[in-house]
């Protein structure tokens, strides 16, 4: 996946280069920690009152609350104070969101046994890979929103909306158009090609549907997966592992302006579906940034769902957020947010043309992981023989 950085002032050409690779291997931890009692709302209320002077806190805070959990039921207004001191963090509500889930249903707290958490990682890291080279010729709309924030507050200034095109095709990859910007079609300077980004400026993205993903599993990275704890999205019931990729093996790479370029490492987590044996949340972290890089932090994450093309279903983005914070010559902090939802998947074909369907309206707030979804099919690119606990 690319990302870059034009700015809408003057500041410099950034490009995030995100390409992962991995192998699977689940980690085992030595040390056994005593479970700590999950956070009062007291406790949560303390640590998010922090985050309007100390927002570099917000990690550290999104660790406690993965580590303990929640001890209380989520209420709207506990949700309206973590979003009012937090400038609506989206990973932050995501993971309090999981934290309700796992309280509500203690059930799905239980970790799966070390030979679950084993076999599903290397059925997911086979699926996938094979998934890459089995995607059809497609086109879809990204509707993208973006928004940036100076310093470290977080108090995010919208900044327009795109609609674009993006056709997909095993022989050529992908190819970008912009639709829209602000609900305006664009002059006819904006062409079809590999990327977006020269024309709208500001921040942009592009990358693998699928290749990005699946690199996470290759051999070369040596990818090491721990097996953390469980979850459910959009009804599905998954293992969650946190996962590194150390430096010299990373394929991480951040560019920046005048053709400088940092190699970094990386870490995040990854939610599998433990029926389907596939990956429905990728979350990305850059680590091991140089501290004189003008990029300071990079992430993203993407959630993936089916969509059926030519009558057959595939595992494809779904929603994504991309976030980048740079300093700048003048000390300048800025920070970065796109939100991207991928609209309309269709089969690609010579007379298919991408139109812009909707109007500049707001994208609705993603409340997938509450929906309940049927199970679809396996298919040819991710069949495998069915468990003896599937239904």
């Amino acid at each position: 996946m690319y990302i870059r950085f034009r700015s809408f002032l003057s500041f410099s050409t950034l490009l995030l280069l995100l390409c992962l690779s991995g192998t699977v291997s689940v980690a085992q931890d030595s040390n056994v920690e005593t479970p700590q009692a999950p956070l009062t709302s007291q406790e949560l209320v303390r640590l998010i009152y922090q985050l309007p002077h100390h927002p570099e806190q917000r990690d550290e805070i999104i660790e406690e609350i993965r580590k303990r959990g929640i001890g209380f039921p989520l209420t709207d207004g506990m949700r309206s104070l973590v979003a009012n001191k937090s400038g609506s963090d989206a990973n932050l509500r995501r993971t309090l969101e999981e934290a309700e889930r796992r309280r509500a249903s203690p059930k799905t707290v239980s970790l799966a046994s070390e030979s679950e958490a084993n076999e599903l990682l290397g059925l997911t890291k086979n699926i996938t890979l094979g998934a890459s080279g089995a995607m059809p010729d497609f086109i879809v709309r990204q509707l993208i929103k973006r928004s940036v924030a100076y310093g470290n507050t977080a108090n995010w200034i919208p900044q327009d909306t795109l609609t674009i095109g993006v056709s997909y095709r095993q022989s050529t990859g992908e190819e970008y158009k912009v639709l829209t910007v602000n609900g305006m079609p664009p002059g006819p300077e904006a062409k079809e090609g590999n990327e977006y980004g020269e024309y709208v400026g500001g921040a942009s993205s592009t990358g693998e549907y699928v290749t990005g993903l699946a690199n996470l599993f290759k051999e070369e990275a040596r990818t090491a997966f721990k097996m953390v704890d469980t979850d459910t999205l959009r009804g599905r019931r998954t293992i969650v592992y946190e996962y590194e990729v150390d430096l010299p093996y990373s394929s991480l790479t951040l560019k920046a302006d005048k053709g400088l370029t940092a190699t970094v490492a990386s870490r995040g987590r990854v939610w599998i579906d433990r029926e389907l044996d596939r990956v429905l949340r990728f979350e990305q972290i850059a680590t091991q940034i140089p501290r004189d890089f003008p990029i300071k932090a990079a992430s993203s994450l993407i959630d993936y769902d089916w969509v059926k093309i030519n009558e057959k279903d595939y595992l494809l983005p779904s929603h994504a957020e991309i976030l980048i914070t740079s300093v700048y010559r003048d000390r300048q902090v800025v920070q970065s947010r796109n939100d991207i939802r991928f609209r309309g998947y269709q089969k690609f074909g010579a007379d298919v043309k991408i139109y812009d369907e909707v109007d500049d309206e707001e994208l609705p707030e993603d409340k997938s992981e509450e929906k309940s979804r049927v199970k679809p099919e396996l298919k040819p690119e991710a069949a495998k023989p069915k468990k003896p606990d599937q239904e």
